[in-house]
């Protein structure tokens, strides 16, 4: 495949969960994060945003969010439930990137905050409009949504190498 191929990264922030007495790791979601989890499925398939394959972090907020947010979708990718997402660092985060197929064109990360925010602002190099105002202005709400494309391979994604095409909030104003 040619290294001038579109690509596109679309970052998912869980939806809202609740703090019940368990680890952090299998906190379920929260009343709000069901219902905003098929709102951000929505905003996607109206989008025109159909990932081929979607990593998603192990946790249980992550694995209920995406299993709300598949059905909306006009056809579901390839699931990959990947252990590295949960408490992922910047870098760790860009090298999973980095090992996606290129025959991918379309990758979405299904993960938590502080690591999609920080994803999304260091690979965004430049932005459409004003989402990456909008973006940073909002801290990267629950169930939130960034749409990156970048040009070439996978391998080659880096700081600053994508355009923050749109960020998406349930809650925005």
């Amino acid at each position: 495949m040619s290294v001038d191929v579109p690509r596109r990264i679309v970052l998912l922030r869980h939806a809202k969960a609740d703090w019940p007495q368990v680890s952090d790791h299998d906190r379920p979601l929260a009343d709000r994060g069901r219902k905003d989890a098929p709102v951000a499925g929505r905003w996607l398939a109206g989008a025109g945003i159909s990932p081929e394959l979607t990593l998603c972090s192990t946790a249980v907020r992550t694995r209920e969010t995406w299993k709300l947010v598949a059905p909306e979708l006009p056809q579901r990718p390839r699931t990959v439930y990947e252990e590295r997402l949960y408490e992922a660092s910047l870098g760790e985060l860009i090298a999973l990137v980095n090992e996606v197929d290129d025959e991918i064109r379309n990758l979405m990360i299904v993960g938590h905050n502080p690591g999609v925010h920080a994803l999304a602002d260091a690979l965004a190099g430049d932005a459409e409009g004003d989402s990456l105002a909008r973006m940073n202005r909002s801290g990267y709400p629950t169930s939130s949504i960034a749409v990156l494309s970048v040009t070439g391979d996978w391998k080659s994604v880096e700081h600053g190498v994508a355009t923050l095409a749109a960020f998406w909030s349930p809650h925005q104003a």
